[in-house]
């Protein structure tokens, strides 16, 4: 679907149509796309229903920014975000920024599994066009939906040339962050958005787009990492009181990959657990220690002793991004004696 502009030509010094860049809509549903049966029910509600020509009727402004071309990609509550949907969104992303005509991308998305894509596709898509993903807390039927100042303003970023290079962004609630660094803190605030140990990258307000800081590790064109023919199995436990081996052992048993550890504090583990992950380790089984306080650096040979029992200190990825980074890496089949040094760097 492509949307017209508002007019060809402006005598007034405005940008005609055939001067505003080219950007691309994917949509995958989310609440951003929810929708209910009351403008005060904020949840209950059912995301992804909505297509995104609704998305786009919602805001007429857009013609003003950019050459809107839209798609449907999927239709889902991001909860239910599948590793095969992350494919085929990083596939025709590839295929859209290919094209010297498209400026950037702009995708849709529901904010419950949001920080996951981001960092997945901030890995893997090989292009310096900006590639901006937004999302809304409340659904597109509520009083003071805020998914349409979102997607204005995610394609106010996507076509501006200081965007470029930066990786994957997500842009919510007038922020801009770097996709390896944001996550969710809120269940239902139009705030939820945070990247707690580093800050958001800019601002977005109005007319106006602002970077205060750059991304610095390696992204993008700069990754070894590609969408996986075959996906490794990498699941997440959490350490607490009172925890058992069970759900390792388990894991084991089922033939598990990798395993990412939230550790207490600075990704401590409880000795139970921490038996039952040097076991799999020792057999060969990737073990990653994250921390599940949300914020802060887990440090190698910190709380455990890492290099003893062979397992991989995330620093400050979150056990989620953790899973994503271990998952890539061990498709391209690295060491693990190497696995580190790809935590370290990315």
């Amino acid at each position: 679907m492509q949307i017209p502009n508002s007019s060809s030509s402006e005598p007034d010094g405005t940008r005609g149509t055939e001067t505003l860049p080219r950007i691309a809509l994917l949509a995958t549903g989310g609440t951003i796309a929810g929708s209910a049966a009351d403008a005060l029910q904020t949840a209950g509600y059912k995301a992804g229903t909505l297509p995104v020509e609704h998305l786009l009727e919602a805001v007429p402004a857009l013609a003003d920014l950019a050459q809107i071309e839209a798609e449907q990609l999927a239709s889902i509550d991001s909860k239910d975000m599948s590793v095969d949907v992350w494919a085929r969104l990083a596939q025709r992303i590839g295929v859209l920024l290919a094209r010297p005509e498209i400026a950037g991308v702009v995708v849709t998305h529901g904010t419950d599994t949001l920080e996951e894509t981001a960092y997945f596709l901030h890995l893997t898509l090989k292009s310096r066009k900006p590639v901006v993903v937004t999302a809304a807390m409340r659904p597109a039927t509520a009083l003071s939906a805020d998914g349409p100042l979102n997607l204005c303003q995610a394609v106010k970023v996507a076509a501006d040339p200081q965007a470029a290079g930066r990786g994957v962004l997500v842009v919510v609630n007038n922020q801009i962050h770097g996709a390896r660094d944001v996550t969710k803190r809120n269940t239902a605030a139009v705030h939820a958005f945070e990247s707690p140990e580093f800050g958001i990258l800019g601002w977005v307000q109005d007319a106006r787009v602002e970077f205060q800081r750059t991304v610095t590790r390696p992204h993008t064109v700069d990754t070894p990492f590609a969408v996986p023919a075959h996906w490794p199995i990498v699941e997440i436990v959490a350490s607490y009181a009172g925890v058992s081996a069970v759900l390792v052992d388990g894991l084991v048993a089922a033939g598990v990959h990798g395993i990412v550890v939230a550790g207490t504090g600075n990704g401590s583990i409880h000795s139970a657990l921490q038996h039952a992950l040097a076991q799999a380790a020792a057999q060969g089984v990737a073990v990653v220690r994250a921390s599940r306080t949300g914020s802060g650096h887990v440090m190698r040979d910190g709380a455990a002793p890492d290099s003893e029992l062979g397992f991989i200190a995330a620093g400050t990825l979150n056990p989620y991004k953790a899973r994503v980074l271990l998952m890539l890496a061990l498709a391209l089949e690295i060491p693990l004696a190497d696995l580190q040094t790809h935590f370290d760097v990315f």
